[in-house]
C-alpha cells in the first residue's frame, strides 16, 4: 500500500457562542480549519484535521498548514501510510519543525491503518480504557458573573470539569475564580487557565489571592522559568501547556517537578504518533494529562477521543469535544457529548465519514 495523493479542504467553523476570548484580548469568532486527506493506491482514504487557535496563540497558522502541505506532500508520496514511524521520520527529514503541518497527515494515516486492519484507532494505540472519556468545558473570558452563569448552565448539561479563561487583570481574575468556584460542587474540578497571559508578579498575586480556593493553575506565564517560579510559590495543583511542545521539555519539566498535569495538544506535537509517544512516557512517569488539540471540528474530536480512550483512566485528567462548540458538522460518526462524556467510535479507523457537501472545493492537491 502506497500514498498516491495528499489533498486538503478549507472549512470555516463558526462558534455557537459567537466568539471565544482569552488572555491578552485575543479572540476568534470563526475558526479556519484544514481537513487533510491521504489517498492510497488501494483506494483507501484517511482523514485528519488541523485547526490552529489563530496565529497569536502558538507558532502555527491556518494558511501555514496548507502551504506546508504543498511543501511536504511530494516527499511522502510512495510511502506506506501504515508504517507510521517511518513516515514520521521521513516528514521530519523533509521539513524541519512545523509539527502542526505534519499532524493532519499523521492522523489521516492512523485512520488508514485502522481501516486496513479493521480496528478502531484507540485499539491500535493501546486499547480501550473504560466506557467513556470525561470532558471539560472551556469558558470564554468575560466578566465574573457572566462566566459563573455559563458554568452553571454547562454544569446542568453534565460537565464536571471547567477550564476558566483568565490571564487578564489580576483582581478581576481573582473575582472570576471565586465566582465560578462558588457555583460548583466540591467534586467538580476547576482550572484557571491564563494561557501565558500573566506576568510573573501578576501570577503571584492571583495564586495568593485564591490560596483558599480549590483550583488548578494552568500556564500562568509565557516562559517556562516564570511558570516554574510561580509553581514553587504555590501549593495549588499546577498544569503546563504551551511550554510543553517536545519530549525534551517534558523531561525537563518532570525533572524540575514543574507540573502535576500536562496538556497535550495533538497538532502542537506533530500528530497522534508523536503525542502517543509523549502520552506513554507520561503514563510511565505518573503524570496526568489533558488530552486534546488546539481546536477543530468533528475529525479533530474523533482523534482526541481515540487518543484519550486509549489512555489509562487514572492518568486521563480530561479532554474536550470541540465539535460541540461549533455550528458546522464536517463528518458523520464523530463522537457526541452525552452528559459530559464522549466515546471513541468502535468502527475501523477514526470511525468518521466526511460530509463532502460541507468540505467544499479542494485547495491543496499533491499527487
Amino acid at each position: 500500500m502506497k500514498i498516491r495523493r495528499i489533498f486538503a479542504h478549507r472549512v470555516e467553523l463558526p462558534l455557537h457562542e459567537g466568539s471565544y476570548k482569552w488572555s491578552g484580548g485575543k479572540s476568534v469568532s470563526v475558526f479556519d480549519s484544514t481537513i487533510v486527506g491521504v489517498e492510497t493506491d488501494t483506494g483507501l482514504i484517511g482523514y485528519g484535521e488541523v485547526c490552529p487557535l489563530g496565529p497569536f496563540y502558538l507558532p502555527a497558522y491556518a494558511e501555514g498548514v496548507r502551504a506546508g502541505l504543498r511543501e511536504l506532500g511530494p516527499h511522502v508520496l510512495g510511502f506506506d501510510p501504515r508504517e507510521l514511524a517511518k513516515l514520521n521520520y521521513r516528514m521530519d527529514a523533509a521539513l524541519k519543525g512545523h509539527p502542526y503541518v505534519k499532524s493532519g497527515i499523521d492522523i489521516a494515516c492512523w485512520d488508514i491503518l485502522g481501516q486496513a486492519t479493521g480496528l478502531p484507532v484507540c485499539v491500535l494505540m493501546g486499547g480501550r480504557f473504560g466506557e467513556n472519556v470525561r470532558l471539560y468545558r472551556a469558558i470564554s473570558q468575560e466578566d465574573p458573573q457572566t462566566m459563573a452563569g455559563k458554568v452553571a448552565g454547562y454544569r446542568n448539561a453534565g460537565y464536571t470539569r471547567f477550564q476558566l479563561k483568565v490571564g487578564g487583570d489580576p483582581d478581576t481574575d481573582i473575582e472570576r475564580i471565586r465566582a465560578v468556584r462558588a457555583m460548583l460542587k466540591p467534586t467538580d474540578r476547576l482550572v484557571a487557565d491564563a494561557n501565558t497571559g500573566w506576568t510573573q508578579h501578576e501570577a503571584m498575586r492571583v495564586v495568593r489571592g485564591v490560596r483558599d480556593i480549590d483550583v488548578y493553575i494552568e500556564q500562568p506565564c509565557l516562559t517556562y522559568e516564570e511558570c516554574l517560579s510561580v509553581r514553587r510559590h504555590t501549593d495549588h495543583p499546577f498544569v503546563l501547556d504551551e511550554n510543553i511542545d517536545s519530549l525534551d521539555m517534558l523531561l525537563r519539566a518532570k525533572a524540575d517537578l514543574a507540573m502535576d498535569v500536562v496538556n497535550l495538544k495533538i497538532s502542537k506535537l506533530g500528530g497522534l504518533t508523536r503525542t502517543k509517544q509523549v502520552r506513554d512516557l507520561c503514563v510511565s512517569m505518573g503524570i496526568a494529562m489533558t488530552l486534546e488539540d488546539s481546536w477543530g471540528g468533528d475529525i479533530t474530536t474523533a482523534a482526541i477521543a481515540h487518543l484519550a480512550h486509549s489512555t489509562p483512566e487514572e492518568f486521563r485528567f480530561t479532554s474536550t469535544d470541540f465539535n460541540s462548540y461549533v455550528t458546522v458538522s464536517t463528518a458523520e460518526g464523530a463522537p457526541q457529548r452525552v452528559n459530559g462524556f464522549m466515546t471513541a467510535s468502535e468502527k475501523p479507523g477514526l470511525g468518521i465519514t466526511p460530509r463532502k457537501e460541507v468540505l467544499g472545493p479542494i485547495v491543496v492537491d499533491v499527487n
